[in-house]
């Protein structure tokens, strides 16, 4: 059922709305590379309200010992800074990852209108992968979603890194063993 909406939606999408989801995605993907360059899992994220940003944000939770520092959290935190209020009734989060838990919550409880995603988190994905929080029918909240935006583009960014993390955790362990058969000696 969930793919059928997202289908019908899409369909009737103009050509300029999706060109502006686009950019938008585009900003995100900018911001996760950010990330990137840190160390840190490259999300980004961006709120946008009447056509322009006004809060955006990367993953930080390494860099800031803060387990919440994910790229929704802190675009969605600046742009009630922006707006001067909690609620985002109006406005469009754009992340190049599907929501986890965490931040599925704080969508619903924004009031975020508009989801838009890039790559989908088949293990923890909280939009309709792993599990479905944003519109579940117990809340009384309901978010408009729309994925796929640059999904290449964003599931290539985050399957580089990882496969980077995993080869240099593995060249840490050999390295550690070398280390420790050279001091048995």
């Amino acid at each position: 059922m969930k793919s059928t909406k997202v289908i019908e939606s899409t369909a009737i999408k103009t050509r300029e709305e999706k060109a502006l989801d686009e950019a938008f995605m585009l900003r995100a993907y900018e911001l996760a590379q950010q990330a990137e360059k840190i160390n840190e899992i490259p999300v980004g994220a961006v709120v946008v309200a009447n056509g322009k940003i006004i809060g955006e944000g990367f993953n930080q939770s390494i860099t800031l010992n803060d387990p919440s520092a994910h790229a929704e959290m802190l675009a969605i935190k600046q742009a009630g800074q922006a707006l001067q209020n909690y609620r985002m009734l109006d406005c469009t989060l754009y992340v190049t990852l599907e929501p986890c838990p965490m931040c599925a919550g704080l969508l619903i409880h924004s009031r975020i209108k508009r989801l838009v995603f890039g790559a989908s988190d088949l293990k923890t994905g909280a939009a309709g992968s792993a599990f479905d929080l944003v519109e579940h029918e117990k809340h009384n909240h309901k978010i408009e979603v729309e994925q796929g935006v640059l999904a290449e583009q964003c599931s290539s960014l985050l399957s580089a890194f990882f496969k980077r993390r995993r080869l240099e955790i593995k060249e840490k362990k050999k390295a550690l063993k070398a280390q420790q058969n050279t001091n048995t000696r």
